[in-house]
């Protein structure tokens, strides 16, 4: 089951109705995560490896914690390196800086309102660009990997 499916329960699309601004932005807050666990993920399998009897689960949980929303960030707006990885990473990139824009509006500021058409859009667009990322070659997601942990 992809991030669009299992959000799609909080904006309205089945019997219950108008969403609320609470399951938009949670929604909002998702699918942000849902990329930054992603890259988590990728961060940690790359290096210390995808097959957890053949890793070190100690190393493995340390490298997923090292990955920082803001050095993302800083390193995603970097177009110099960005231009360098595959269009799907550079897509990924770009909109994981958008949803951490938004995941911040929607978490933090109490004012921000959202449309289910809006949120509905960028849950597609979050699995989108996670299920392409997901097809990078193993070395580009290694190298991408390095760049956002140590670059």
């Amino acid at each position: 089951m992809d991030i669009a499916t299992q959000l799609a329960d909080g904006l309205g699309d089945g019997h219950r109705g108008r969403p609320r601004q609470t399951e938009l932005r949670r929604a909002v807050s998702c699918a942000y995560y849902a990329m930054f666990h992603t890259l988590a993920s990728c961060c940690a399998d790359t290096t210390m490896g995808a097959t957890a009897s053949r890793r070190s689960n100690q190393a493995w949980r340390q490298v997923y914690r090292a990955l920082e929303h803001g050095r993302t960030v800083q390193q995603c707006s970097n177009s110099r390196i960005m231009r360098l990885f595959p269009t799907p990473i550079q897509e990924f990139g770009e909109h994981f800086i958008e949803m951490q824009r938004l995941r911040h509006l929607a978490d933090y500021d109490p004012l921000a309102e959202f449309r289910r058409s809006q949120v509905k859009q960028l849950v597609e667009e979050t699995a989108d660009r996670l299920r392409r990322f997901e097809t990078v070659d193993t070395s580009d997601r290694l190298a991408f990997s390095a760049y956002v942990l140590f670059h």
